[in-house]
């Protein structure tokens, strides 16, 4: 009798667990990422986290990840690759992998993160209710904020250089900013562009001479080659302001930013609802509100320049160390 009751406890146990298994919904979620760069890396793994937050942890999801290493047409075939490939859900971080997404995706829920104007990029029908399948975050800078920051550490500042790819529309948004900004403060802007990472070396050489400091937007070819711009910088003395956090930890001086990181979770946790039965066409465009200072004294005392003493007051985060990433 003992044993037949251990049995039947055992067979029992079996099919609770056998039912529960059964039970578990698994998604599977395809990840398109423009190009590997501290930024996007950090939103990727933030929408990890923030979907995990959620309820839906990496046990129970199935995640499909590609990158187009900054190639447009590498980000338009991952679209149709993951058109056909049956998923539940796809994130796309960057501009050019939303814009590909948008362009041939139309049956199943897309997120993106890091675009900085979905609308102008033609994503999403408006930030209020875009409308189609689309719907995420935008990391649009304060790009007035983060040059008046530049002033703070060069108040005689008369040429500005910005690095850019006019082809990601992104980067042209920030830009036409930067532009604003400058022409209203007095200080002459000089552009450097390129079409790829091959050029970043080029562009950043052309500046020098001409200009008192370099900004960088979060251009994604240019912030991926980042360390080909610094090592140049730093040899003829031109400090680099960021748009992003990430960018700061590898030797540019300072920005005010937002984290992508707390964006990426943010992301997931739209996604969440969206798996939950939520329509993206009626969810609006989300912005983070956690912007901070971000400062890297080793960068500024590698050029001699001197860091206001009111900025170093209110830096929420101080990076001792250039970190290579």
């Amino acid at each position: 009798m003992k044993k037949t009751f251990s049995i039947l406890i055992v067979l029992t146990v079996f099919l609770v667990l056998i039912s529960s298994f059964a039970g578990a919904q698994e998604y599977r979620i395809g990840i398109s990422q423009f190009v590997e760069h501290p930024a996007l890396d950090a939103a990727r793994e933030g929408f990890i986290k923030g979907l995990a937050e959620a309820g839906f942890s990496e046990e129970n999801i199935e995640f499909i990840e590609q990158n187009a290493q900054a190639d447009f047409a590498t980000a338009q075939s991952i679209a149709q690759q993951f058109k056909g490939d049956n998923l539940d859900l796809i994130l796309t971080i960057a501009t050019p992998n939303a814009q590909a997404a948008a362009n041939v995706i139309t049956d199943t829920p897309v997120l993106f993160t890091a675009v900085t104007d979905p609308e102008e990029a033609g994503i999403v029908a408006s930030m209020e209710r875009p409308g189609g399948n689309l719907t995420g975050t935008t990391d649009m800078n304060p790009v007035a904020q983060q040059i008046e920051l530049i002033k703070e550490f060069i108040p005689e500042i008369t040429d500005l250089g910005v690095l850019y790819n006019p082809g990601e529309v992104n980067s042209v948004v920030q830009v036409d900013l930067v532009k604003e900004t400058t022409a209203e403060m007095g200080i002459n802007l000089h552009e450097g562009t390129v079409s790829n990472s091959s050029e970043v070396s080029l562009a950043a050489s052309s500046l020098i001479g001409d200009v008192d400091a370099i900004y960088v937007p979060t251009d994604n070819i240019i912030v991926s080659a980042l360390p080909s711009v610094l090592n140049i910088t730093n040899q003829n003395n031109i400090p680099v302001f960021a748009s992003e956090n990430g960018q700061v930890r590898q030797g540019s001086i300072a920005t005010l930013g937002i984290d992508y990181n707390l964006l990426g979770v943010q992301t997931g946790k739209m996604a969440a609802r969206v798996l939950n039965g939520a329509d993206p066409a009626e969810m609006a465009v989300e912005s983070s509100d956690q912007l901070k200072l971000y400062l890297n004294k080793k960068a500024a005392e590698n050029l001699n320049l001197e860091i206001p003493a009111a900025v170093l007051d209110r830096a929420d985060v101080i990076y001792e160390e250039i970190t290579q990433e």
